[in-house]
């Protein structure tokens, strides 16, 4: 038998890196191992983080002390669910650089950096092998930033199985456009599952990895860059840590107004291999969406950019608020554990936020889940027979509650498709919560 000696995380919280909020400010103390290129990385739950910044999940450490699991669970193969809509899906990589802007946590590396792994509508049949779902090295970052080296190996989580194909033959048309952004300290494939689901229903998707703000994520030259803001951060007095979190979400709205700028750009425009999607983009119909402080910086996004015609909150708390002016009418979901998020929650900054939406709106929560519950660790997690001993709600439920509203809400608001989903309850989603205070 596997003994995993993170007590009360076990695998799949380890590999969320969950970060201490205001329900306790006690963490788990881990050592801060280094990256064999860039800066130290620094486990996500030695950060002390404002509740206002993240979900509140973090673990009770009067759980049981140690989790144990087998060697069949230990060496299964991952796999992504397939997606449910009726395209292939197609996959590149792009490297992209805005050279307006430098980098806010290195201001000596110079011009502001991004990876972005877009997805795309494709043909049955073309393209390549399936893609990887991260790079050997960034799965080694992540399992040592999270004391999991020993217990999980990079390779088997680096191979976790796809559904996406490089260089598939792209379905033609123009499509909507959603761009998503990862949790802090967590690598873009975290957010796999739901790009590659709304690429299979129509949608050229743009996840991003912001420089700096992963524990480890691969930049041309043979470059992995770790987490930076994570030390940040940590380091800074107590007071002063919401202020940097709301740095990194109007740092992150930048980010997506440049990678609109560029994948919409004149195909004889001047980013090279990113032309090719503007042929490809109804830039009219653009999306954001993200978990944690990736779905504050949605909402930020969209208050400085009106390109931005819809987006989404998984789970993330109101750092940067929403305007007093809210979001010139435009619509939001927020979605997230019922814990943390319900009106009378333990994160309250959701609260004064909705009253500040000022056009289509939903909160929604769900019950049994967690602060990881809106991305693909509970779904690798169950595969593992590993769950979640703060989010009862099984893994595979997890990532079908996700891509169901997800899905439905740009389908709702960016396809002009009603969706019945969101009026209400659903004997189909008992789970699901509407809130409206």
């Amino acid at each position: 038998m596997i003994r995993f000696r993170r007590s009360a995380i076990g695998l799949l919280l380890a590999l969320a890196l969950p970060l201490p909020l205001a329900a306790g400010d006690s963490a788990f103390a881990a050592p801060s191992p280094r990256a064999a290129h860039g800066s130290p990385v620094v486990p996500a739950a030695s950060l002390a983080i404002p509740a206002a910044s993240l979900a509140v999940s973090a673990p009770s450490p009067t759980l049981a002390a140690e989790t144990r699991g087998g060697p069949a669970a230990h060496s299964a193969p991952l796999e992504l669910p397939r997606p449910t809509g009726p395209y292939a899906v197609g996959r590149d990589t792009l490297h992209l650089t805005d050279a307006q802007r430098r980098d806010p946590w290195v201001p000596s590396a110079g011009a502001r950096e991004l990876m972005a792994t877009m997805y795309y509508p494709a043909r049955p049949g073309t393209g390549g092998a399936p893609t990887s779902y991260m790079t050997t090295e960034e799965a080694q970052l992540l399992l040592k930033g999270s004391e999991l080296a020993d217990v999980l190996p990079a390779e088997q989580l680096a191979g976790t199985r796809t559904h996406a194909r490089t260089g598939a033959r792209a379905v033609g048309g123009h499509h909507p456009l959603v761009v998503l952004s990862p949790g802090f300290a967590l690598h873009r494939a975290t957010l796999s599952l739901l790009s590659e689901e709304l690429a299979s229903r129509g949608y050229v998707v743009a996840l991003l990895d912001h420089a700096y703000e992963s524990l480890g994520t691969a930049f041309p030259g043979g470059r992995t860059l770790t987490c930076v803001a994570c030390d940040t951060v940590k380091d800074a007095p107590k007071d002063d840590q919401l202020a940097l979190m709301a740095k990194v979400a109007t740092g992150r709205a930048a980010d997506i107004s440049f990678v609109i700028d560029t994948l919409t750009a004149a195909p004889h425009g001047p980013h090279g291999p990113a032309r090719r999607y503007s042929s490809m983009i109804d830039p009219k119909r653009t999306g954001v969406a993200g978990h944690s402080i990736g779905g504050n910086s949605a909402a930020t996004a969209m208050a400085a950019d009106r390109r931005i015609r819809a987006g989404i909150n998984m789970d993330g708390g109101f750092s940067a608020p929403v305007p007093p002016s809210g979001l010139n009418g435009r619509p939001f979901l927020m979605l997230g554990n019922l814990s943390g998020h319900a009106p009378d929650g333990k994160e309250g900054s959701w609260l004064p936020n909705w009253r500040r939406l000022d056009g289509w709106k939903r909160w929604l929560t769900v019950r049994d889940a967690g602060h990881f519950t809106f991305i693909d660790l509970p779904v690798l997690g169950a595969q593992l027979g590993i769950p979640d001993p703060t989010a009862p709600i099984p893994g595979k439920r997890a990532g079908e509650i996700t891509r169901t509203y997800a899905g439905a809400f740009f389908d709702q608001q960016l396809r002009g498709i009603p969706q019945p989903v969101l009026d209400g309850p659903s004997a189909a989603n008992p789970e699901v919560v509407f809130h409206t205070p």
